[in-house]
């Protein structure tokens, strides 16, 4: 299954889109990883809104449903995220997965952030994996996953104050060539490039794992780019799969669209 997208982004965005890159170590450590990328031109930033705040309300009541009383960390997409960071010497009771993170805070209420953020964070709970959206404009070359070295440094806010950071030798981290731009795969996004009210160029990374099921990380994609056309319908789309589940989504170790 391929993903459907009504209007290509540009080249440039294409270009680098075509260079996002998956390092053998990583995949070396979890052999049934795969990225499915997205990129999004022509957004339409602001606030959050009524419409954002119902998307939110309906994922959180499809997790409430899901989690039954239970904890998060039982739930079997939830549990390999911790598994992938015990592999890497991550303590995921304390650098949490992105999407653990999000549904412990289901029963409180979600945080509403903006259109965009909202918008991912909603896709994120309701189908059960890491998604992570970031301001396009502010990358420096292509997006990587690699294990770190330990001396990139990743720039964040600690007591209200922007210091500089370094993730811990055998990290595994996305990164441009500026930097890391999040750390422990989906934990912790750097301040450079978090998306802002003034973001119309994105970039959206969902991560798979094997216990998401066959296709669910395809569908929680098409979820995703259908949600953005809605909130944004001038909005152009492109996507590219890396990964173990890549080659049974399209031609070669990776299958890459954009429109129909």
């Amino acid at each position: 299954m391929l993903l459907q997208m009504e209007r290509a982004a540009g080249p440039d965005a294409e270009r680098w889109l075509g260079l996002t890159a998956i390092d053998g170590p990583v995949l070396e450590l979890r052999p049934d990883y795969t990225a499915l990328i997205i990129v999004a031109e022509d957004l339409t930033p602001g606030p959050s809104d009524q419409a954002t705040d119902a998307l939110l309300a309906d994922a959180e009541a499809g997790a409430r449903a899901v989690l039954a009383g239970r904890a998060a960390a039982e739930l079997g997409p939830v549990d390999a995220w911790r598994a992938a960071y015990q592999a890497f010497g991550a303590k995921p009771k304390r650098t949490r997965p992105s999407v653990e993170a999000l549904l412990r805070r289901v029963e409180a209420g979600l945080p509403r952030i903006d259109r965009l953020t909202d918008v991912y964070n909603a896709m994120s709970v309701k189908h059960l994996l890491p998604v992570g959206g970031e301001d396009l404009g502010e990358y420096r070359g292509p997006a990587r996953l690699v294990r770190a070295a330990g001396d990139e440094p990743f720039d964040t806010v600690r007591d209200g104050q922007p210091v500089t950071e370094h993730p811990e030798p055998g990290e595994v981290v996305w990164r441009d060539d500026a930097g890391v731009t999040c750390r422990c795969w989906n934990w912790r996004q750097c301040v450079r490039t978090r998306i802002t009210g003034a973001t119309v160029r994105a970039v959206f990374i969902l991560d798979g794992l094997a216990a998401l099921g066959d296709g669910g990380l395809v569908a929680a994609g098409q979820d995703l780019a259908d949600q953005l056309t809605v909130f944004h319908p001038a909005v152009r789309l492109s996507w590219r799969l890396i990964g173990a589940d890549a080659a049974a989504n399209g031609a070669g170790p990776d299958a890459q669209g954009a429109g129909y």
